[in-house]
């Protein structure tokens, strides 16, 4: 069995143990490391619980989610509707600042504008709404205002990755420009990687993180 045979047979055996999901119609194809998802789910929501059990798996190095959501009749909502509890939604949750933000609906997907102080903000209000009944996507266009000075981004970056157990200092590299971070070198895990990104992104006027960090 090939190594790209086996880490199919490990993705779908791994969604068969994620609750709630229908893996018989959840297509898995894998080529040098990264997984492409097809078929179709029943909610939007669904469709990232899939891809990060998909993530989870060893040897995993990326996803490529091309997931269709199909809702029952009884899911369907109105544009009305869910821009109603869009709204009511981020008005209930204390961490983001729902007057800052705009919701439009059309046909089922959501797009979400304005400005906030911080990314935990913008990826929360992101987070909260993909459990929405009725939602088929989303587009998070939510920009980041700073209110800080961005001098020493890059510099406050690496010191709270090197005081990570996760990484060793000598395998990445922080660069900085305004509030645009750019991360490189390597990391053992797609877990990994994803610690480092978040740990840019909490950083206090960071507008934006590419992450270049490879795998090994």
């Amino acid at each position: 069995m090939s190594q790209d045979d086996h880490l199919q047979r490990a993705v779908l055996a791994e969604l068969e143990r994620e609750p709630g999901v229908t893996a018989a119609h959840i297509g898995v194809t894998a080529n040098a490391g990264i997984v492409t998802l097809t078929g179709h789910v029943k909610g939007f929501v669904d469709k990232y619980r899939v891809a990060d059990a998909a993530a989870r798996v060893r040897d995993v190095k990326a996803v490529a989610n091309e997931l269709e959501v199909r809702l029952s009749p009884d899911d369907k909502r109105t544009d009305e509707d869910i821009a109603k509890a869009a709204i009511g939604r981020l008005a209930w949750n204390a961490s983001i600042p729902w007057d800052s933000i705009k919701v439009t609906v059309e046909n089922g997907w959501l797009t979400l504008s304005g400005q906030v102080e911080w990314y935990y903000q913008k990826d929360a209000a992101e987070q909260d709404l993909r459990h929405l009944l009725g939602v088929v996507g989303l587009t998070n266009e939510i920009a980041i205002r700073p209110k800080v000075n961005v001098e020493n981004v890059s510099n406050d970056i690496m010191h709270a990755l090197n005081r990570s157990w996760f990484f060793d200092p000598n395998t990445i590299k922080v660069t900085a420009q305004g509030g645009k971070v750019r991360l490189t070198g390597t990391a053992r895990s797609p877990h990994e990687r994803k610690v480092a990104a978040a740990t840019a992104w909490a950083e206090p006027g960071v507008i934006d993180v590419e992450n270049d960090i490879a795998l090994v």
